[in-house]
This record gives structure tokens, C-alpha cells and sequence, in this order.
């Protein structure tokens, strides 16, 4: 299998991407001589690993049938100060509402997802040290 993207450079900082149909747009901030028009470049990776883990994770419970009312995933990542700017780490915080829930079962959802399923996440460990937390609220 093969992925194939194509990235079209529309004005100034701003460059357009078809992925499966729909449009991604990427710019720079103002202050960095952009249009604000898009996302960052750089965060769109946290927000692959965010959505890969998080698909996962849904999955897993659905067929585990588990009835969740809320589910976030939030990457806290540190950054270099040099360039090439890139991440130092990340840490996968999956935060859960709902009633009674069964924390071995969303536990073991997520650390499926973390070291089994999520290709984003393990191409992330091959660069740098990822780590997960587990938050559940009762509503």
C-alpha cells in the first residue's frame, strides 16, 4: 500500500492539500509573515497522532461495549528552541466522562491503542520518548 499526498502552493504562505476529499489549508501566523489562513504545519502532527489514538480508542470500547458520554485526547509535547524546531517528546493524556465507568477496560483500550495500534504514535517513538496518561471524570 502506498500513500500518496499533493501539496499546491496557493498565495504567499498559504498551501492547499486535497486528503481523501477534503481540504487542508496550512499558512503561518501574521506575525511570521503569513495570512493566518490555516493551521501550522508542525501541530497538524500532533493532531494525526490525537486522531489516530483517538480512533483507535473508540473502536475498542465500541466492541468492548463500553457507553462513554465524553472522550479527549490532549498531546502536551516540548519543543526545541533551535532550529530545525521539532518535538522533544509527547505525552498522550486520554480523558474519559461518563458513568461508572470501567477504568481496567478504558485503560486497556488506550494502552492497546498506544502499543499496538496507532501508526502515527509509533512513528512518533522512533524519534522521541512518548508517554500516556489515563483521566477518567464521573458524570
Amino acid at each position: 500500500m502506498t500513500h500518496s499526498i499533493k501539496t499546491i502552493w496557493k498565495d504567499n504562505n498559504i498551501f492547499e492539500t486535497d486528503v481523501d476529499g477534503h481540504n487542508v489549508v496550512i499558512d503561518l501566523a501574521e506575525d511570521a509573515g503569513g495570512n493566518d489562513a490555516g493551521p501550522r504545519p508542525k501541530k497538524l502532527l500532533l493532531v494525526a497522532a490525537a486522531g489516530c489514538t483517538g480512533l483507535d480508542v473508540v473502536e475498542i470500547l465500541r466492541k468492548m461495549r463500553i457507553d462513554i458520554k465524553g472522550f479527549n485526547v490532549q498531546i502536551e509535547s516540548g519543543m526545541t528552541d533551535e532550529y530545525p524546531k521539532q518535538y522533544t517528546d509527547l505525552k498522550v493524556v486520554y480523558e474519559f466522562e461518563g458513568k461508572d465507568l470501567p477504568k481496567d477496560k478504558l485503560e486497556r483500550a488506550c494502552q492497546l491503542s498506544f502499543d499496538k495500534y496507532c501508526g502515527v504514535l509509533a512513528m512518533y517513538k522512533k524519534a522521541v520518548p512518548v508517554s500516556y496518561e489515563v483521566k477518567i471524570t464521573d458524570v
